[in-house]
């Protein structure tokens, strides 16, 4: 992070007044200039649990998000923290400490809901925090959990209306989930045999058999917690201090703590720092800063609103937004890198293709790294056809200006010949041979002038065109010639026009052919890039379903191992699904049955707007 992205203590980012949540527009404003891969950290449980001083020891830090020593929740909100990723060079760790649920003073636990789902849209890694064990009153206090599959929707309306959305989907694009049990005292022991924390989390999660009511009740939140989240994790702290000296957490010193829960926190920490991955969008988009800051707002207007946060419609409107905003930031690399050779105005159309070419190429790649889900090409089309309008303006004015110093050249080469004409030197018999000398020395001294630009043939032409009526009259008064003399150098003139009328063509053609050169060269460039994007953005996916796959074919095999057979039963069809996805996804099925096409579509169109408009300009 450099130090305009530096955050030296926690923003609030989501603002929780009188039940009503809205963004804090400076925090997003932050987030809009981090342009780095964000890993997103939430912690989310109940008031007084402790959340504020795990994060504030990601963090490094001794204090930073409120702890408080009272019973009053100190956090309301989302407040965030970013500091650089203290492992991955080139990452930003965002820190989110949530509001605590069930806060008694507040009384909403609709509200709650609310900031439980935000911290599982946000986040890569969703730790719950809780005290004590984990228990049947543990996971009833995570009933909102349970509510997820209401408050979440994965696909837009129509979508979801043509196909049921099952929790395959809502595991390719959830969270991991880390529960922290503090101040725990119990020995780590199941049927007097030691076990990990990873186990004892998964004895806590374990299903009950039978079909009542009540035992639904108890399946329900363990069930949401195995189907929803991709892996589990679980760390149990002990106590770190002694109760007197609990009051003064924030500001004891790691002397104060107990050894054994420094250990664990430090194991905890090691693992966050490894184990949290990049947040990701659906269709495996890496987010950043910016984005993030767009997903915040987007997903605090649709709560408010009223209606339910859809992924696929944030997706949408995310990745309108970050389009426009790459064609931009892709169209201020082509303009000002095209300054320079501006600058040398007029060149050759060697050089100004090369440079064309070359910072055409840097901005489609700058567009490729900064938009994503442009499926049918049609912000790459506007950012070719921003250029091109660019590049045909830069041909206009490259000419313009070489007409204008091939003409200021021709005008001061025959200044002394005008000057000449005007005192009748060239009205004497010997005149015209006189004249032609005097005008070939002229033309031989402006094609030796280097640097005329393009149109240096062109200007000539009609520079002598518009002189031929003078040399004619010249010819026809000379007394010295007879009238054959006349009739030879008539055809001489003639003869000299035409030569510089091939010139001339000869001009246009090779401006010509090395602008349709370059234009095929930038159309395989694009057609390579898109390729390679669309290939990139294909492994995401990929990894995306690897992801939801291993974990529905874990707990597969956990259920068949705890007997549950029946339920084992109801995860084949979503498996079959993955499956089938995954192998179409790795046979490059999607790529070349969808994607090449509309590589090659739109490669094929944008170019013929340069095309045309260079037909209808004619390129003098």
């Amino acid at each position: 992070m450099s130090k305009a992205t530096t955050m030296p203590r926690p923003m609030c980012l989501v603002e929780n007044v009188n039940g009503s949540l809205c963004v804090c527009k400076d925090t997003i404003e932050f987030l809009s200039r981090i342009n780095e891969p964000v890993v997103v950290v939430s912690v989310v449980g109940l008031y007084r649990t402790g959340k504020s001083y795990l994060m504030n020891r990601l963090a490094r830090q001794q204090s930073g998000f409120a702890l408080g020593n009272t019973i009053e929740s100190k956090t309301k909100g989302i407040w965030m923290w970013c500091v650089p990723h203290p492992l991955i060079e080139g990452q930003t760790l965002v820190l989110l400490d949530t509001e605590g649920l069930g806060d008694v003073n507040k009384g909403d636990s609709k509200n709650d809901g609310w900031i439980f789902c935000l911290a599982v849209l946000l986040s890569s890694t969703l730790v719950y925090n809780s005290r004590g064990t984990i228990d049947n009153n543990a996971l009833e206090q995570l009933h909102y959990v349970t509510e997820l599959a209401e408050q979440i929707k994965i696909r837009s309306p129509s979508e979801a209306a043509e196909e049921e959305e099952g929790d395959s989907q809502f595991v390719r694009f959830f969270p991991s989930f880390v529960w922290v049990v503090r101040d725990f005292t119990l020995d780590l022991e199941i049927d007097r045999k030691k076990v990990s924390e990873d186990e004892y989390l998964d004895f806590a999660l374990q299903l009950k058999k039978g079909v009542s009511k009540k035992i639904s009740d108890y399946n329900l939140p363990r069930q949401c917690i195995r189907n929803y989240f991709p892996t589990r994790k679980c760390f149990v702290f002990p106590s770190p201090t002694s109760p007197e000296k609990m009051t003064r957490l924030e500001t004891l010193q790691e002397q104060d703590l107990l050894p054994e829960f420094l250990e664990v926190t430090g194991h905890f920490c090691d693992y966050m720092f490894v184990k949290s991955a990049v947040k990701t969008l659906k269709g495996g988009h890496r987010v950043t800063g910016r984005r993030l800051g767009h997903l915040v707002q987007n997903y605090v207007d649709t709560i408010s609103s009223g209606r339910v946060p859809c992924l696929d419609n944030a997706v949408v409107a995310l990745a309108n937004l970050e389009n426009q905003a790459a064609v931009q930031e892709a169209l201020k690399i082509y303009q000002s890198g095209m300054e320079e050779v501006k600058s040398k105005f007029p060149v050759n159309v060697t050089d100004l293709t090369a440079e064309h070419q070359k910072f055409s190429s840097l901005a489609t790649s700058e567009f490729m790294k900064c938009s994503f889900k442009d499926d049918k090409g049609e912000y790459l089309g506007n950012l070719m056809e921003a250029i091109d309008t660019n590049y045909i303006d830069l041909i206009d004015k490259n000419e313009k200006t070489s007409e204008k110093k091939c003409g200021d050249l021709l005008k001061n080469l025959f200044s002394e010949m005008s000057e000449q004409m005007q005192n009748g030197l060239y009205s004497q018999p010997g005149g015209y041979e006189l004249y032609c000398r005097d005008r070939d020395a002229a033309v031989a001294e402006y094609r030796s002038e280097p640097n005329k630009g393009v149109r240096a043939e062109a200007v000539l032409n009609e520079f002598l065109k518009e002189r031929g009526a003078e040399a004619n009259s010249i010819l026809l008064t000379d007394k010295k010639l007879t009238e054959n003399d006349r009739k030879i150098q008539e055809e001489k003139e003639k003869a000299a026009l035409m030569e510089q009328r091939c010139k001339e063509e000869e001009e246009k053609r090779i401006e010509s052919e090395r602008i349709m050169e370059v234009e095929k060269e930038r159309q395989e460039d694009r057609m390579r890039q898109m390729e390679e994007k669309f290939s990139f953005e294909m492994q995401q996916q990929q990894q995306e379903m690897d992801r939801a796959l291993e974990s529905k074919l874990k707990e597969q095999e956990e259920l068949l191992n705890k007997g549950f057979k029946e339920k084992a039963g109801f995860l084949d069809e979503e498996i079959r699904n993955l499956k089938a996805e995954q192998k179409e996804s790795s046979s490059g099925g999607f790529f070349k049955g969808v994607l090449m096409p509309l590589i090659s579509t739109a490669a094929q169109l944008i170019p013929s707007f340069l095309t045309h408009r260079v037909m209808m300009k004619g390129l003098k």
